[in-house]
């Protein structure tokens, strides 16, 4: 399966030769932050899948924590990805094109989300980490 994505402004673009896999959105405030939403949409990736495929002298990265960061379009501002000791280690579901044949397992960290976010029942969450006693 072959899964592309972009930034908004479509000057950074990237390839996946494979699928994605666990599919998770969460809600703590760091995330909120990055992806600028009630909560992040993001599915982890083979290293070896994921390729750059244009304009990949545009990103930008930050290390959030030690060996974890993410990467942007340094022209628009989109996050694309998620990288782990500097390799990609998942991507945004929000950049990809088309239809990535997944859907979000779950929802983390739903103790710190937003005030004014509603949670719908019946799905499967998490107070802070897949972990937790839930």
């Amino acid at each position: 399966m072959l899964i592309t994505g972009e930034c908004f402004c479509g000057s950074v673009k990237y390839q996946i030769d494979g699928k994605l896999k666990d599919a998770r959105s969460c809600h703590c405030s760091r995330c909120r932050k990055t992806f600028s939403a009630q909560a992040s949409a993001y599915a982890l990736v083979d290293v070896d899948d994921f390729s750059w495929i244009q304009g990949q002298d545009l990103l930008t990265s930050y290390e959030s924590m030690p060996n974890f960061g993410l990467q942007f379009c340094s022209k628009c501002g989109s996050t694309l990805c998620g990288t782990h000791n500097g390799e990609v280690h998942g991507v945004t579901l929000g950049c990809i094109n088309g239809d990535p044949d997944i859907e979000i397992g779950y929802h983390l960290f739903v103790g710190s989300k937003a005030s004014w976010e509603v949670i719908p029942p019946g799905i499967t969450a998490f107070t802070e980490g897949p972990t937790d006693s839930n």
